[in-house]
């Protein structure tokens, strides 16, 4: 299963999801991609299997995708202080890959039903939801 795991900014979220899942399923390969560098850089040191950034590799690693993790900005056009373009958005929106997205408030959206957690427990659970997901084989319960 081609697991992507996708962040901006400086990573921050990208970063803590690498570490979790590479904690929790150590033997499954993940491909990190940045919207910038830096994001790329801080999924790389968190254990990333391999990396790549920009918007083109978002494109391509989201087309080839079975599960992507990424903060909820990805789908959402200028997202992120305008970092996610329009073509990243709809790369990521439209992949026919499963999605797993960690929300954010910080992105300008609510999502209604989600209940107030911090971030740290909200990456928890979207790892949790990947390591189910990878295990029943890609299939939703």
């Amino acid at each position: 299963m081609k697991v992507v795991v996708i962040d901006a900014q400086g990573g921050g979220v990208g970063r803590q999801l690498v570490e979790q899942l590479k904690r929790a399923l150590p033997d499954q390969p993940l491909t990190a991609v940045g919207v910038n560098a830096l994001a790329t850089s801080a999924m790389l040191k968190a254990g990333a299997d391999q990396a790549a950034t920009g918007e083109n590799a978002v494109r391509v690693a989201a087309s080839d995708a079975d599960l992507i993790l990424a903060p909820i900005g990805l789908v959402l056009a200028d997202a992120m202080l305008g970092e996610v373009t329009a073509a990243m958005a709809v790369a990521v929106g439209g992949s026919r890959a499963h999605k797993i997205l960690v929300p954010s408030a910080r992105c300008g959206v609510t999502v209604s039903g989600v209940s107030r957690q911090s971030l740290s427990e909200l990456i928890a659970a979207a790892v949790q939801s990947a390591v189910e997901y990878i295990q029943r084989g890609g299939t939703m319960p």
